[in-house]
Parts: C-alpha cells; sequence; structure tokens
C-alpha cells in the first residue's frame, strides 16, 4: 500500500493529539525544537525546515504521522512500514540533537573567538601600556650606545694623545741624553785644555827659570874675562892694524845676546798669552755651551716632567672611560637580556595565540562542514517524507 501526500489531512501542531504514543524525540539547535513522534495511528504533517549556519540561528523540523480513521481518508500501514518510520524518525532525531549540540557548541567557539578577537585572546595581556616605557627605553639605550661610541671615540683619541706624548718624551729622552753626552764631551774638553794650560805654564816656568840661568851664566863668564884682562897687564904694541877692543866685543855680544834673549822672552810672553787668550776662549766657549747645555737640560727636565703629568693624567682618565664603558656595557647588556626575554615572552603568546585560533577555526570548519552533511542529509529526509511513496 502506498501513501501519498493527497491521502493526508494536515493539521496544525495545535490541533494534533496522537491516539497511541509509541515513542518521542526532542532535539533542537540555537533554541528551536524539533519533536518527532510515531503512534499506532499516523497522520502525516512536513512542517517549515529551517537551518541556522550562524550565531543564534536554529533549525527544526517537525514530523508527525497519525492514521486517521474516519472522512473518506483510512489506510492500512504494515508493521516493517511503521518499523522503518519508527526508525527514520530515531535517527531523524539522533541527527538533530547532534546538530542542536553543535551548533551550541558552534556559538560558544564563536562567542570565544569574538571576545579572543576583542580582548587578544584568553591568554594574552594588554602591554599597550608598556609601549611608552619601551621606546622611552629604547630611547635611553640609544642614548648609552650613542655616549659608549663617544667614550671609545675620547678613548681612542686619549689613546692616540698618549701616543703622541709618548713620542714626544722619547725624542725629549733622546735629545736629553744626547744633551748630556754633549756635556759630558765638553767637560772631557774642558779638563784637557787645563791640562794644557797647565803643561804649557809649566813650560813657561822652565824657560823662564832657563832664561835666568843664562843670564847668569852669561854675567859670570864676562865677569871673568874682564877679571882675567885686568890681571894680564900685557900691552902688545904691533905694526898692525888696531884690532878690536875685547871688551866693546863681548858688550856687543852681551848686548846681542840680551836682545836675542829679550826678543825670545817677548816672543814666548807673546806664545804664552795668545795660547792663554786661545784657551782662555775656548774655556769660555765651553763655559757658555755648558751654560747652554745646562739650561737646555733644566728645561727638557721640566718639559719631561710635564709630559709625564700629562701622561699620568691621560692614562687615569683613559683607565676611568674604560671603566665607565664596561659598566654601560654590562647595563645595556642587562637590559637587553631584560627586554629579550620580554620580546620572547611575547612572541611565545603570540605563538600559543595564534595556533589557538587556528585549532578554534580548524574545529569551526570541521563543524561547518559536518553541519552542512546533516543539513544535507535532512534536505533528503525531508524530500523523502513530503513527496516520497511509502509502499
Amino acid at each position: 500500500m502506498s501513501y501519498r501526500r493527497s491521502n493526508f489531512q494536515q493539521i496544525s501542531a495545535s490541533h494534533i493529539s496522537p491516539r497511541y504514543s509509541a515513542g518521542s524525540a526532542y532535539g533542537g539547535a540555537g533554541g528551536s525544537g524539533t519533536r518527532i513522534s510515531s503512534t499506532s495511528s499516523y497522520s502525516l504533517r512536513s512542517g517549515p525546515s529551517k537551518m541556522g549556519s550562524g550565531m543564534g540561528g536554529g533549525s527544526g523540523v517537525s514530523f508527525s504521522g497519525s492514521m486517521a480513521a474516519g472522512g473518506g481518508m483510512g489506510a492500512g500501514i504494515t508493521g516493517n512500514e511503521k518499523g522503518a518510520m519508527q526508525n527514520l524518525n530515531d535517527r531523524l532525531a539522533n541527527y538533530l540533537e547532534t546538530v542542536r549540540n553543535l551548533e551550541q557548541a558552534n556559538q560558544e567557539l564563536e562567542m570565544k573567538i569574538r571576545e579572543a578577537l576583542k580582548t587578544g585572546g584568553p591568554d594574552m595581556r594588554d602591554y599597550s601600556k608598556y609601549e611608552p616605557i619601551i621606546e622611552d627605553l629604547r630611547k635611553q639605550i640609544f642614548d648609552k650606545i650613542s655616549d659608549n661610541a663617544r667614550l671609545v671615540l675620547q678613548i681612542d683619541n686619549s689613546r692616540l694623545a698618549a701616543d703622541d706624548f709618548k713620542v714626544k718624551f722619547d725624542t725629549e729622552l733622546a735629545i736629553r741624553q744626547s744633551v748630556e753626552a754633549d756635556i759630558a764631551g765638553l767637560k772631557k774638553v774642558i779638563d784637557e785644555t787645563n791640562m794644557s794650560r797647565m803643561n804649557i805654564e809649566s813650560e813657561i816656568e822652565a824657560v823662564r827659570e832657563e832664561l835666568e840661568f843664562l843670564k847668569r851664566n852669561h854675567e859670570n863668564e864676562v865677569r871673568e874675562l874682564r877679571n882675567q884682562i885686568s890681571q894680564s897687564g900685557v900691552q902688545v904694541d904691533v905694526d898692525a892694524p888696531k884690532g878690536q877692543d875685547l871688551s866693546q866685543i863681548m858688550e856687543d855680544m852681551r848686548g846681542n845676546y840680551e836682545k836675542i834673549a829679550v826678543k825670545n822672552a817677548e816672543d814666548l810672553k807673546r806664545w804664552h798669552e795668545n795660547q792663554t787668550a786661545e784657551v782662555q776662549a775656548q774655556v769660555s766657549q765651553n763655559t757658555e755651551a755648558l751654560q747652554g747645555a745646562q739650561t737646555e737640560r733644566s728645561d727638557l727636565s721640566r718639559q719631561i716632567q710635564t709630559l709625564e703629568i700629562e701622561l699620568a693624567s691621560q692614562q687615569s682618565l683613559k683607565a676611568s672611560l674604560e671603566d665607565t664603558l664596561r659598566n654601560t656595557e654590562l647595563r645595556n647588556n642587562m637590559e637587553m637580556e631584560k627586554y629579550n626575554t620580554i620580546i620572547l615572552h611575547l612572541e611565545e603568546e603570540l605563538g600559543n595565540l595564534r595556533a589557538n585560533i587556528q585549532q578554534q577555526t580548524q574545529e569551526y570548519e570541521a563543524l561547518l562542514n559536518l553541519k552542512v552533511k546533516l543539513e544535507a542529509e535532512i534536505d533528503t529526509y525531508k524530500s523523502l517524507l513530503d513527496g516520497g511513496d511509502f509502499k
């Protein structure tokens, strides 16, 4: 026996009173209910069916089967067909219950996703209030980096200045050593000059003594000759020409010797005076050179002391700048490690949030696909119940 749509009387839900209730199932999603009942007498009614795929949507299908006796509309249904109908109703009730649960879970997931998008995730913290602090710290880090670069430049300049001072110090030290060597040489020359002067004075004294000895010896010889002449008293008269007077000859010889002695004494005196003048001039020059060298040595000593003091100050400044640089680098490294830890923590939270959103999106897509499949099956059952033939 076949049942067609024209053989059933559609009755509103408020006017249906089944005689025999064999079973009932309720299913719904989003607040809409579905009632499926099978009774001993069937009245088949297909109500409006709605499927909601969004938030707050609902789906509902109402089937009621009854068998009406009277009014010229009656038919008999076999037990197998009744069991099949009841099985279909049970399966449909289960599907609708699943759809209701899935849509409810879908609503909850969409609500969580909206809340996560609004609040930045369930575990996401609001770091917007730290942005000014982070920006200020970045500015401080940039300033510290600039200060470090400036300190490095100052250290390099100080190192170069220290190297220049060291070169100057070495140069002045070499000049000082050279001047000291010159002074030692001049002292040696002065000593040699003094020795030469003393030797010359000794020679002059010896020449004077020899001259005095020659004078005394000459005077003694002259006196002896005069005594011999006066004591002899012999007069010889000859026709020969008159000879020279011996005394005159002696006087002439004495005069010549005296002239020679005076000349030698004058020559020796001039030579001694010249040698003395030369020695004194050389001594004076050496003394002036020595005084100039001593003055230059004093100036160089003062310059060396000044350079040593300045070098010590530059070295202390360099050490201080290096300590400041090390401390600044240590503080910057500590701050950078702290900020890197915060950044890694934020990146980890962001990755977890993205993974959570991706997982929820996948679950939502899976539920949406399942919903579409269930809607297709429900449409199939609806078409079977609305326009199908039951034999």
